[in-house]
């Protein structure tokens, strides 16, 4: 069999060592076949060497998990399609702060359009798709992933300048549409270098059926890319989310006790009147909501965060293909799960569905003030 030191590709020794085949001759049931037995040797080099030493996962463990995306694409892409759709067609929902939401939507979309990919190697059996389908799923799961942290930072910042700062300046059109660009220009440069091997590389992890940015190289260029990624991609809009969601936490509370006390004073259950209460209602379910979403977001990509730092900095040997696998999941299964907990907490998206989709059965009923928000509920937004 030709040895991959004479196939490898142009770039190969740029990602040293040099993978070795681990095409072993299958003489019989008892030979054990390992990771990347059936990737030709040209193609090696894109494979870090750490996948190889592990055996084979039986085919069934494959075929479930390219099951289990199947059923991740259909729930994730009718739900944020459903989202998309009714927010792009809908006058009562375009607003600025709603344009966040549709950004997020977006990232959770383009996050599993990748899926197929996924599909496709599983029923294959191993990296099938080869280098150009790891680009493909890591360019696309680079843009989706980081893009969903800094929107999710975007949301957080809305809603504390709704809550905590009502009379500061309001969110406009131009505003949100300015801070998407701006999130846009932040995440490409983290999904392009490694994409154009600029900085980092996107390899195949796990059971070489998925691909992200190369944690695995024993190389202070890996490395250092690792940690500037981590820094900027996670920590900055994880920073950003924790200080906004406790800023609005102290203010609710402490606008809570200034109540009470006033009311105690003269002699009264509450200063509350109907409309205010209603006002507040909503401020606060949809305050609920951005949390939840956030929640998620904290969910799906600290487990990744994780993998990655044991990768570059830890003890490798805790990363076997069958964990890597589990923030892979949990990534796509929180693109699922975003939208349907935007229709079940956002009150003017459950009317609009419930207008649009009547056999659903939602109950919602219309908001005592067509103004409750002044930023995601208003309909009479500042100008530009």
């Amino acid at each position: 069999m030709e040895s991959p030191e004479s196939a490898h590709c142009s770039n190969a020794s740029a990602w040293q060592p040099v993978a070795e085949a681990r095409v072993s001759g299958v003489s019989g049931p008892s030979e054990v076949r390992m990771l990347g037995w059936n990737i030709p040797p040209e193609i090696l080099p894109h494979v870090p060497t750490h996948w190889l030493g592990y055996p084979e996962p039986d085919p069934l463990v494959n075929y479930g998990l390219g099951l289990l995306y199947c059923f991740f694409f259909f729930f994730s892409v009718l739900g944020n399609g459903i989202v998309i759709y009714i927010f792009l067609t809908s006058k009562n929902l375009r607003t600025p702060s709603n344009i966040f939401v549709v950004n997020l939507a977006l990232c959770d979309f383009v996050m599993m359009l990748k899926t197929p990919i996924f599909i496709y190697n599983s029923f294959n059996l191993g990296y099938a798709s080869g280098p150009m389908g790891c680009l493909v799923f890591g360019l696309m799961g680079s843009f989706s992933g980081i893009g969903a942290g800094a929107t999710n930072a975007a949301i957080a910042y809305d809603r504390y300048m709704t809550i905590a700062k009502p009379f500061g300046s309001k969110m406009t059109r131009g505003k949100a549409i300015m801070i998407v660009v701006l999130i846009w220009m932040w995440v490409s440069p983290w999904a392009l270098f490694p994409a154009l091997e600029v900085w980092g590389r996107f390899v195949p992890e796990g059971f070489l059926t998925s691909c992200t940015f190369d944690y695995l190289t024993d190389t202070t260029h890996i490395r250092v890319f690792v940690a500037v990624m981590f820094s900027v991609c996670y920590c900055v809009p994880m920073s950003f989310i924790i200080y906004f969601y406790s800023q609005i936490v102290s203010h609710v509370v402490a606008h809570e006790k200034a109540l009470k006390a006033q009311a105690k004073k003269m002699n009264v259950e509450s200063l509350r009147s109907n409309a205010d209460k209603n006002q507040e209602s909503t401020e606060i379910r949809i305050a609920k909501m951005a949390i939840s979403l956030c929640f998620l977001f904290v969910l799906s990509w600290t487990p990744y965060a994780a993998v990655a730092l044991t990768g570059a900095f830890g003890n490798k040997a805790l990363l076997t293909p069958g964990i890597t696998m589990i923030p892979a999941c949990t990534c796509k299964l929180v693109a699922c799960i975003d939208p349907y907990v935007f229709a079940l907490s956002h009150p003017r998206f459950r009317l609009e569905l419930q207008k649009r989709m009547p056999f659903l059965d939602i109950r919602e009923s219309q908001p005592a003030s067509e103004t409750a928000s002044t930023t995601t509920e208003a309909t009479s937004a500042n100008p530009e």
